[in-house]
């Protein structure tokens, strides 16, 4: 089965890079997994502070995701595969795409203005050769209704 790896935030284009992968799997008989990274954060000298900011970040990672996966399956009915992981973005996906040799593509939403974030960056740059799919990159200055005609 074609699956459509995404990486989620609470951007415009994450949701237009979802939008995208849900719309392609419905038409092809394929799958979406979201990821979900959780922001790390900076050392705390006392550890129950960084206990919980680390907890309210996977709570609101776990709250994005359960949202997006909410709305993909009513609009598409598309029921996505969920990951929600702590670490660096690049490293994160990596470890994605090798643990899952059924991901087909990664799916990553550019913003509609600026320089790509790192992820873009990365996976689209030296070292895009080496990935052992396809990286779809979505612009995010379509509009809902171009993204639907391209998909």
């Amino acid at each position: 089965m074609r699956t459509y790896l995404v990486v989620i935030d609470e951007t415009e284009e994450a949701r237009l890079a979802l939008r995208f992968a849900s719309r392609r799997a419905a038409k092809t008989g394929g799958a979406v997994h979201i990821l979900a990274l959780i922001e790390q954060a900076d050392f705390v000298a006392w550890g129950g502070v960084q206990a919980t900011m680390e907890e309210e970040a996977r709570d609101r990672a776990e709250q994005l995701v359960t949202a997006a996966a909410g709305s993909i399956f009513d609009e598409m009915g598309v029921r996505p595969a969920i990951t929600v992981k702590p670490g660096e973005a690049i490293d994160v996906v990596k470890v994605m795409l090798e643990d899952h040799p059924g991901i087909a593509a990664l799916v990553l939403g550019a913003a509609a203005q600026g320089a790509p974030g790192p992820l873009i960056t990365h996976f689209t740059g030296i070292n895009a050769g080496t990935l052992p799919c396809p990286v779809m990159v979505i612009p995010g200055s379509l509009t809902d209704a171009q993204l639907d005609e391209l998909s």
